[in-house]
């Protein structure tokens, strides 16, 4: 298989709250699959393109269930690494009642040794597969620890060779960080090799240090970044291009239940719609409704749509545009 998608950083298993409440109140936890790329892969995946995993999980029973749930959502997993001695990465996440604006506490460095998320080696990575690859999609999450930093970044200097675009999303959680420094450092370093950058509000003020989207869009695209997209959360979203392009579109009104994952499904629409050559309004639109879709369930893949749930979505609010 030669998917369209490759996807490299974390998989894990998110341990969700079933009530929004604080931690220390909250005695139901569900499992649901989780880890940013990975939910883009299966968001791709559902809208009819095709996807590639290269990530580890362990050789215990959260790691073969977030296989089952790759595989049976459509997205390759040949070069998925199943290794023993190791535990599959864990994150707890509860729901603010009012938002569902979502916390995480992670099971993973620096906090614990031996998880999956850690262990990426760059021999782990098969090249040719993300040679045959149109986009390489990449997690900031996965950069915190060495040596899946190391691996990852050989993945995008290959990826750049090779003439395959490389698509980010910081994925910021200051927890698995040994400082802020590092995370600028180290994400300093990577805005430099990309062709497309997606940054939730939170991750463009730390990251830019301004909370302008505009503003911290042209200073994202001043790396060379060719597109960038600023999540707005309720407010929508914003994509600026390196040719001068710029388009806002508001968001889709839904009720929200958990946001887990929703950046990640907004991510998908708009790559799925940059690999189709649509124009980039259709591209954020069509980014929109698959991260509204997304809160309307717990975890971070529940909801995303299939193609035909997406254009009835859309058909319901009267738009005229079909995937």
């Amino acid at each position: 298989m030669n998917p369209e998608v490759v996807g490299i950083g974390e998989v894990l298993i998110d341990f969700i709250a079933t009530e929004p409440v604080p931690y220390i109140e909250a005695s139901v936890f569900k499992r649901f699959f989780g880890g940013a790329p990975m939910n883009t892969l299966v968001g791709i995946s559902r809208l009819g393109s095709t996807s590639g995993a290269i990530t580890v999980v362990g050789d215990d029973p959260f790691g073969h269930f977030l296989l089952r749930e790759l595989k049976s959502n459509g997205v390759d997993v040949s070069r998925v690494k199943i290794k023993k001695k190791l535990r599959t990465t864990l994150a707890f996440v509860v729901n603010e009642p009012e938002t569902g604006e979502r916390t995480f506490i992670f099971y993973r460095s620096p906090w614990v040794r031996g998880t999956s998320v850690d262990s990426l080696l760059p021999e782990d990575i098969d090249y040719e597969y993300i040679s045959s690859a149109k986009i390489l999609h990449v997690s900031g999450f996965a950069l915190s620890q060495n040596p899946t930093r190391k691996a990852i970044f050989e993945a995008i200097f290959h990826a750049r060779r090779e003439g395959v675009k490389v698509s980010f999303d910081p994925t910021l959680r200051l927890d698995v960080w040994r400082s802020e420094r590092t995370i600028q450092t180290i994400y300093g370093k990577a805005l430099k090799l990309l062709d497309i950058a997606t940054f939730s509000r939170e991750e463009s003020e730390f990251i830019f240090g301004t909370s302008d989207p505009d503003k911290a869009a042209d200073k994202a695209l001043k790396y060379g970044i060719n597109i960038v997209g600023i999540k707005l959360g309720e407010k929508g979203a914003l994509v600026k291009t390196r040719d001068g392009a710029r388009v806002y579109m508001p968001a889709f009104k839904v009720k929200a239940i958990d946001t887990t994952g929703a950046g990640d499904g907004w991510n998908a629409g708009l790559l799925f719609g940059l690999l189709r050559d649509w124009d980039l309004e259709k591209c954020v639109t069509i980014a929109n409704a698959v991260g509204a879709l997304v809160v309307t369930r717990h975890g971070a893949i529940t909801a995303l749509p299939y193609r035909n749930e997406l254009n009835d979505f859309l058909r319901e609010r009267g738009l005229d545009i079909k995937v």
